[in-house]
């Protein structure tokens, strides 16, 4: 086990509704906007317009949640009302300033390449529909947390955000069925739910629609048993993994995906006895 200290709390931050301001347009910034527009915020973006990077220029002529202003930033009033705080511009000294005034003000602030800067880190991040996983090097390398994450996206198995989706909208039906939070209720509930995605494969999970849900509701939550996927009528589930010819993922990868599997019900298990 790693000594305690000298990481991050890594978090997912609901920013939905929240105003976020990015200062600078170009190849960084175009990746922070579209961070951020993933997430429902409010954009407002600064940076004078001879700058923009084409992927920044598109989001503008989009129909996104986005205020631009052709200009270069122009002091703390410029941080009204503001949540959040992104630069991604080439002037060093003019970032340490921001960051300064952000701080005084309380408001959370990244400074691109600039470690000591950043209140919080973006890291290199998969995403597919509802799952997210950030690899972070708290700053030490970018480029290694990039290998790294491309290492285990193609370890990830295929149709998890498909099954992600389908076990949420199953969960929620559950909820309507047996409400209540803690209790009994609440533990039977999550147990339930432990099996199910445990005795399905995830193509299998990814399958299923709302018949489905109502009989696996039906056939297996009132009956306390979980039903085979042959059972409710789903396909034959096929190859559940990714496969590419020639290539192995290396044992250390392996390791890594076994363990996040393997928090992910522990988890859940923890979560059904502290309720």
């Amino acid at each position: 086990m790693s000594p305690l200290g000298g990481g991050s709390l890594l978090l997912a931050w609901q920013l939905k509704g929240k105003h976020v301001l990015i200062i600078g347009g170009g190849d960084v910034a175009s990746g922070r906007i579209e961070s951020v527009l993933a997430a429902d915020a409010r954009v407002t973006l600064i940076s004078p317009s001879n700058g923009l990077h084409p992927l920044t220029k598109s989001f503008l002529d989009g129909t996104y949640n986005i205020t631009y202003h052709d200009r270069l930033f122009a002091g703390v009033e410029d941080l009204a009302d503001v949540d959040l705080v992104l630069t991604a511009i080439d002037d060093v000294a003019q970032s340490r300033v921001i960051c300064g005034l952000c701080r005084e003000l309380k408001i959370p602030v990244n400074v691109a390449d600039i470690p000591e800067s950043c209140d919080f880190y973006f890291g290199s991040q998969i995403r597919d529909g509802p799952l997210q996983i950030m690899i972070s090097t708290n700053g030490n390398s970018p480029k290694l947390a990039n290998l790294i994450r491309k290492k285990i996206e193609q370890s990830l198995p295929e149709h998890a955000g498909d099954a992600i989706t389908r076990v949420g909208e199953l969960r929620t039906k559950l909820k309507e069925r047996a409400p209540g939070v803690g209790g009994a209720i609440g533990k039977r509930r999550m147990r339930w739910m432990i099996d199910v995605c445990t005795s399905w494969e995830m193509e299998e999970l990814a399958l299923l629609d709302d018949q489905m849900i109502r009989r696996l509701l039906d056939d297996g939550w009132e009956k306390n048993a979980v039903p085979s996927p042959g059972e409710l009528g789903a396909r034959p589930s096929r190859q559940v993994y990714k496969t590419t010819p020639n290539v192995t993922v290396s044992g250390v990868f392996a390791t890594t995906l076994t363990f996040v599997a393997g928090a992910a019900c522990a988890s859940l298990f923890l979560l059904s006895r502290r309720r």
